[in-house]
């Protein structure tokens, strides 16, 4: 099967926002490539390398190459959707994340050359507790440890990025083995399938993305979590009598100041609201609006350029 290769240039800042978007258009991949990644597996201790060019460090230019790989059939239909949300993207962010050139290439590539390549890309991540593992990687369990295994798929979430990551880090400090969770724009799965792993009672998952709630359900199962969760495509649950001990909304920073009218409903009385995704500049707003609606900010948790916050109700 053939493809068309998009890549769009873009910054480690930038590189999720814009992966985020090329996953509305396909189900068959995307691949964020930066160097920055490749310099902190050098520096860490289990890093896969004895020597790295010190070059490397000193030509990264911060430019981030994000490829998604569209069928094409599809591509007339779809590249101009991928520019025209782009474009939205680059208006809601009003500079205040620096997205790069954004300079977009595209070429004809033969499927199997980069399903091998994208995979290998992979690899186990360490989120406290919890283990994300793709599916094709075999991983020995250790004691102590939870694995969420996510499909080849990997939509949509994988733990890699720091929104992602931080979610799940503060995830382990708030649930109980009574939690009732929910998801809100829940992506891969990989919140809610965490959360019942770690011991919470039920999770409800929420997305308005057809090819994220079918990639969450497939998690789901893959898991042997299906008899605990509850996968729906909805904006927000619509059934304000449902409410969760804990929910979770890792989205971006406009999009939560949009929501914060309407999340709070399905929050018990003292329940934890995990949000995240949230950029520096947009931190104080994010604060100002869910306080208003009579949240008590309990934690602020930053990694880089972007931020995880835990409110508490009353």
């Amino acid at each position: 099967m053939k493809f068309i290769e998009l890549t769009v240039h873009t910054t480690s800042e930038g590189s999720e926002l814009i992966a985020d978007i090329m996953w509305r258009y396909t189900s068959y991949g995307v691949a964020i490539s930066d160097v920055k990644d490749v310099i902190a597996l050098q520096r860490d201790k289990s890093s896969y390398w004895d020597y790295m060019d010190e070059e490397l460090i000193a030509e990264n230019s911060g430019d981030v190459m994000v490829k998604a790989f569209i069928a094409i059939s599809d591509a007339d239909a779809v590249l101009p959707q991928i520019r025209k949300d782009i474009e939205e993207t680059v208006e809601n962010c009003a500079g205040a994340l620096p997205l790069g050139t954004l300079e977009t290439t595209k070429r004809e590539i033969e499927g199997d050359d980069w399903i091998e390549i994208w995979r290998n890309h992979f690899r186990p991540i360490h989120l406290g507790n919890v283990v994300v593992v793709p599916e094709w990687i075999a991983y020995d369990k250790k004691d102590g440890e939870e694995i969420v295994k996510l499909d080849n798929n990997m939509a949509f979430g994988t733990g890699e990025h720091e929104t992602t990551s931080m979610c799940v880090e503060l995830l382990q400090k708030y649930i109980s083995p009574e939690s009732v969770c929910i998801d809100v724009g829940c992506g891969s799965g990989i919140l809610g399938i965490s959360a019942v792993k770690l011991g919470a009672k039920f999770a409800y998952l929420t997305d308005i993305d057809a090819v994220a709630v079918e990639s969450a359900k497939h998690n789901s199962e893959l898991n042997g979590v299906t008899e605990k969760v509850v996968i729906a495509r909805s904006d927000l649950l619509e059934d304000s009598s449902l409410k969760g001990d804990i929910m979770l909304a890792n989205i971006t920073a406009d999009i939560l100041e949009r929501l914060a009218p309407s999340i709070p409903k399905n929050l018990k009385s003292g329940g934890t609201l995990i949000l995240s995704g949230i950029i520096n500049e947009k931190l104080e707003r994010v604060v100002e609006v869910y306080s208003a609606q009579g949240l008590t900010l309990s934690e602020k948790v930053n990694k880089g350029e972007w931020n995880a916050l835990a409110f508490k109700s009353l």
